[in-house]
């Protein structure tokens, strides 16, 4: 006979303390054994599985539960394990008389009960079959404890005396989860209790304090407050109240007719309060200054704009102490600033941004245009000028209007810096041998810091040197630089001027010429050279030569014909003509020469 042979084996001891106080409770080492035979013939060609598992679920304490573990066809043991320790090998749970294992073993159901949740059953739970060498998924059962019933401090009747601030405070305590609680009056939610939270010993367990802010005017006497405390273990909630019995100082209301009215138009203010005590005293206000003339229930008087933003407020008072209202009026009034816009000085490329806030009723309109011009550039109280450029500078007009009732409006001025500009007449006139001024107008942003004039290989930017002077003035418009020259020469007349202005952003050159002023006057012309090209000149001359020329021939032989009529045909009429003819080339030629000699 062969050897009794073991290929597991498995003990289990309970071990109980007294000293350690621990009741039906033990630390359980499983040990067992079984044949080799019999393990091999459960084992080969089976393989066992759950055909149900443990679920995280929770359950209200005292209540039962029950958590599923099946393996179908298993027949050997099966060990509940919570929070890592064994509560006991198979069906035997003696040591937890709270706990049962239920079902039909030979279905290989092993459930386990739980008769009566208690707070320490609140714990990971897992199945195992130790000859299958399987275990379940861990479950965590959750045990949800109500709290105790909420208490309000101070209650069922609090009294508060009017003026003084009243705390209402409820507790609900020992529930799992915390608590939530709710002020209710009248069924409605009162919004605005604080919270804390305190985690008992246990770990588990927490208690909740709300402290809610009732202000002295916000209930009436012999309301009732409610305190609802709820959790996932009694969602019905538990309740407490409590009575307020409350003496309040005036409750006012202040009313305005007739509204809206335009501006200088007359208005009554009408204060009516309830108090209890009675009313003793009425006190009307305006920018926090008393209006000594106004001593009851009502107030009249005028209004400007002040009244559209600064209230009218009534104080009312009894023994109890005062309560203050205040209204402002709808008030018409025309535009009136409130943020003056400011004059600019931008770089040039740079960006410009104007405000300007005017404040008017009903709502107006903001208008933003360049002086001069009528092209709308915002209707905003901003405006803003982008990579603004030298042509951009000049005054802007911010203007705004009330339909119906008014407009205004501010004008700002945009410098911009830049290079210099000359902007001055390219042709000047002089007279020879007299003193010539040649003028450089330059408009710059900032200041220029060097203006120099140039001809030929001189460069002079002040003083004197020979015959040239120059001499600078600063003006409202720009800088005017004059080059004087004296006793002019008619190599004056030859000579290209140049005027050259510098600052910080760059420069800008203007070449001039001067012209005699005499020859102009001798050719007859009658006009300025800088505003008569050249051409047209020459044109008008030939014109008026070409002009009489006809003339002259017109009357020769208008005088001819007389001639003729007159002799009836005399001899020497011929030799006359011919002498006339002769004259008419002369002129001719008179003409050309005129012409050469003004010609460039």
């Amino acid at each position: 006979m062969k050897p009794f042979q073991l290929d597991l084996l498995f003990v289990c001891f309970f071990l109980f303390s007294q000293e350690l106080g621990l009741q039906k409770r033990g630390c359980c080492l499983v040990l067992g054994y079984m044949a080799k035979d019999k393990f091999r013939r459960m084992n080969e060609g089976q393989v066992y599985s759950f055909s149900q598992q443990p679920q995280d679920q929770a359950v209200v304490s005292g209540q039962p539960v029950t958590l599923l573990c099946a393996i179908p066809e298993y027949d050997g043991f099966v060990l509940w394990i919570k929070d890592g320790l064994a509560l006991g090998v198979g069906r035997d749970l003696s040591s937890y008389p709270q706990y049962l294992v239920v079902g039909n073993h030979l279905s290989g159901e092993h459930h386990l009960k739980i008769l009566r949740a208690e707070l320490q059953d609140d714990a990971v739970y897992e199945c195992q079959a130790i000859q299958a060498a399987i275990r379940s998924r861990p479950a965590r059962l959750t045990v949800l404890v109500p709290p105790d019933d909420p208490v309000i401090l101070g209650g069922p009747v609090i009294s508060l005396r009017a003026g003084d601030p009243l705390n209402l405070t409820c507790h609900a305590d020992n529930a799992k989860p915390a608590a939530s609680i709710i002020w209710l009056r009248k069924g409605e939610v009162i919004n605005g209790a604080t919270y804390s939270k305190t985690l008992l010993r246990d770990g588990k367990r927490e208690s909740i304090v709300s402290t809610l802010f009732i202000s002295p005017g916000d209930v009436e006497n012999g309301q009732s407050i409610v305190c609802r405390a709820t959790n996932k273990a009694i969602p019905g909630g538990k309740e407490t109240s409590v009575t307020i019995d409350i003496q309040h100082p005036p409750l006012v209301n202040l009313s305005v007719e007739p509204q809206p009215v335009l501006e200088d138009n007359v208005v009554t203010f009408h204060c009516s309060a309830k108090a209890n005590p009675a009313v003793t005293q009425y006190r009307w206000a305006k920018r926090g200054q008393i209006i000594k003339e106004a001593s009851g229930e009502v107030y009249r008087t005028a209004v400007d704009y002040t009244y559209f933003s600064e209230p009218v407020s009534c104080e009312v008072t009894n023994a109890l102490g005062s309560t203050n209202i205040s209204r402002t009026v709808d008030v018409y009034f025309g535009p009136r600033m409130t943020t003056e816009p400011q004059s600019l000085l931008v770089d040039l490329g740079s960006d410009a941004v104007f405000s300007c806030a005017w404040t008017g009723n009903p709502s107006l309109t903001i208008v933003w245009m360049k002086r001069g011009s009528g092209v709308v550039l915002s209707n905003e109280k901003t405006l803003t000028l982008k990579t603004v450029r030298q042509e951009d500078a000049g005054k802007y007009v911010c203007r705004a209007v009330v339909p119906r009732v008014g407009a205004g409006e501010r004008e700002v001025t945009l410098t911009v810096n830049g290079p210099p500009i000359i902007s001055s007449t390219q042709t000047q006139h002089a007279l020879h041998g007299e003193k010539g001024q040649i003028k450089c107008f330059i408009r710059s942003t900032p200041p220029p810091d060097r203006i120099a004039w140039s001809w030929k290989e001189n460069v002079l930017e002040s003083g004197t040197s020979g015959r040239y002077t120059v001499e600078t003035v600063s003006t409202e418009e720009g800088v005017i630089s004059t080059l004087t020259i004296s006793n002019i020469v008619r190599a004056d007349f030859q000579t290209i001027y140049n005027c050259t202005a510098w600052n910080s952003f760059g420069s800008d050159t203007e070449i001039i010429r001067l012209k005699e002023q005499g020859s102009e006057m001798k050719s007859g012309a009658g006009l300025e050279a800088e505003s008569v090209p050249m051409a047209v000149i020459i044109g008008v001359a030939v014109g008026a030569g070409v002009a009489f020329l006809v003339l002259m021939a017109t009357i020769v032989a208008f005088c001819c014909a007389r001639s003729q009529r007159s002799t009836g045909g005399r001899p020497g009429i011929s030799g006359r003509g011919t002498e006339k003819k002769a004259r008419l080339r002369l002129l001719r030629r008179a003409s050309k020469q005129e012409c050469r000699e003004q010609g460039p």
